[in-house]
């Protein structure tokens, strides 16, 4: 999907050559790097899956061995700021039970 997105937004070679420019000048001038919608999207997931694997080490290390399969596909639902407030509360666990409560009262 996204290379034919690629493909139809593809400019004529003078029109990406300025669009590259004006996108340059625009992020010296506001000192910042322009993110595309696809951009954000993949910077997103990408934080979903690092904490989800944080997490999920952590669980596994806190708790004292490998969490249940159900468990883990629950914790694939949560978001970034889920997984990060997970984060901060697991270091209260001290069985499985207190991350199935968590996951009850927050999910």
């Amino acid at each position: 999907m996204l290379a034919f997105l690629d493909w139809m937004l593809t400019l004529p070679l003078n029109l990406e050559q300025e669009f590259r420019r004006e996108v340059e000048q625009l992020e010296a001038e506001q000192r910042m790097k322009y993110v595309t919608s696809f951009e954000r999207s993949g910077i997103e997931k990408g934080r979903q899956e690092e904490a989800l694997s944080l997490i999920t080490r952590q669980l596994n290390r806190r708790l004292s061995g490998e969490i249940e399969h159900t468990l883990v596909e629950r914790l694939q639902g949560l978001s970034v700021e889920e997984l990060e407030a997970l984060g901060e509360a697991l270091l209260d666990f001290t069985s499985v039970a207190d991350l199935t409560s968590w996951l009850e009262g927050h999910f």
